[in-house]
């Protein structure tokens, strides 16, 4: 019997927003690139070694034994050091029964609020700063006062350098699990700093990371060369500037923050890339899909939606006739009715858009949507000739954020 699909792709991208007489040099370029990290996965010194099956953790599930009995667990870090354990537990929420919560910003409000909901000594901190020295991530640190020696309910995941955090862990005597250097922190979620956590929240990570090399493979591998050719055009010729993720899975928000991040951090260099904006549908349907639809034509719509699989249905009769086209349906099928209605539009518009429709909520499912975004967004980058691992502008912030509080 032949496996379904976890996830359709679909591209509605009209040929003025992408076509170009390179298209021919572009196609070979996309296979070339695309095979070389294949072919170079097995590598442990390659960003992408994250998608291999020889790929190893720098932590063991025994050496985790005695954090498993944690039931309340606070992750801190900022950007990719903590958007992928965030969009796992929000992914998976329905199967997880541990609380996490995740500091992912200065907010001194949040954390005197923290301080009184939880037991210190009853939580494990998951501490993770790929640099080691992120000022936020370890401003929140010290503002929580957890820092003793020989602390057991503390996890530091950084790089092995001479950083502070790393530094103070080896004179605590913190279990230290070590970042590889070679893997970007946005790029970082399918290794320690996204796994250890989904670990520990009970998630299934081989399930996780099972479908995270399918778009190597036949029709993916074909849909995401087709793919990387429209969108680096689109991004060449600055015709379409944002990207809406217009999102009908409440579970996929945090993974389209995420993807947010990636997207604009790896992409947004000499002039180009794009504005990645998450807008949550049906919601946004009576707020910001008037623009959508009848503003600027210099969007590209994401669709992210689930096939309906609710089984609980509404009863209308109360509101008598008017209402009788939603009886006897489900939530469910009420979001992909305004959906479905929403694409109409889309195309009759002539607005480009792409779809994204997953089976399920699984593990699975989000391994290899993780994948998909990494894998597109850095072979963008290559084909715009931009370096899709560093950002240099941001540098400078932090350089002079320094100097303004030396």
């Amino acid at each position: 019997m032949k496996k379904k699909n976890k996830i359709d792709y679909k591209n509605f991208i009209q040929k003025e927003y992408y076509f170009s007489k390179n298209n021919n040099y572009l196609k070979k370029s996309c296979s070339k690139i695309l095979r070389n990290i294949q072919v170079n996965l097995d590598n442990n010194k390659n960003v992408f070694h994250s998608l291999s099956e020889k790929f190893l953790f720098n932590f063991k599930a025994r050496d985790l034994k005695n954090f498993k009995r944690y039931n309340n667990i606070v992750v801190i870090g900022m950007g990719g050091s903590i958007l992928g354990s965030e969009a796992i537990y929000s992914f998976l929420r329905r199967k997880i029964k541990k609380k996490f919560i995740f500091l992912n910003n200065i907010n001194d409000e949040s954390l005197q609020e923290i301080k009184k909901k939880i037991r210190i000594n009853k939580t494990l901190f998951i501490l993770i700063s790929k640099s080691g020295n992120t000022v936020e991530t370890l401003s929140n640190i010290l503002t929580l006062k957890i820092l003793n020696k020989s602390k057991k309910n503390i996890i530091v995941i950084s790089d092995r350098n001479t950083s502070p955090l790393y530094l103070v862990s080896k004179k605590l005597n913190l279990f230290y699990v070590e970042h590889k250097k070679y893997i970007g922190g946005r790029y970082s979620v399918l290794s320690e700093v996204g796994m250890l956590p989904a670990y520990l929240m009970g998630v299934n990570i081989h399930k996780l990371r099972l479908n995270i090399r399918i778009h190597f493979k036949n029709k993916n591998s074909t849909f995401l060369k087709s793919s990387l050719m429209k969108m680096s055009n689109i991004l060449k010729n600055k015709k379409l500037k944002n990207l809406i993720f217009l999102n009908y899975i409440p579970e996929l928000n945090n993974f389209l923050y995420w993807s947010q991040q990636l997207i604009a951090e790896s992409l947004g260099k000499k002039g180009k890339g794009f504005l990645p904006v998450v807008s949550s549908a049906p919601k946004d349907h009576h707020s910001l899909l008037q623009l959508y639809l009848d503003g600027p034509k210099d969007k590209l719509i994401y669709v992210f939606s689930l096939k309906n699989l609710q089984k609980s249905k509404v009863n209308s009769k109360i509101f008598g006739p008017k209402m009788k086209f939603i009886n006897n349906r489900s939530l469910q099928k009420i979001k992909n009715a305004q959906k479905n209605a929403l694409l109409k539009a889309l195309k009759k518009n002539k607005i480009p858009f792409r779809e994204f429709i997953i089976s399920d909520l699984s593990e699975e499912v989000l391994g290899e949507l993780f994948s998909f975004f990494m894998l597109e967004t850095a072979i963008i980058g290559y084909l715009i000739g931009i370096d899709p691992f560093n950002q240099p502008a941001v540098e400078q912030v932090k350089i002079d954020t320094k100097r303004i509080l030396s």
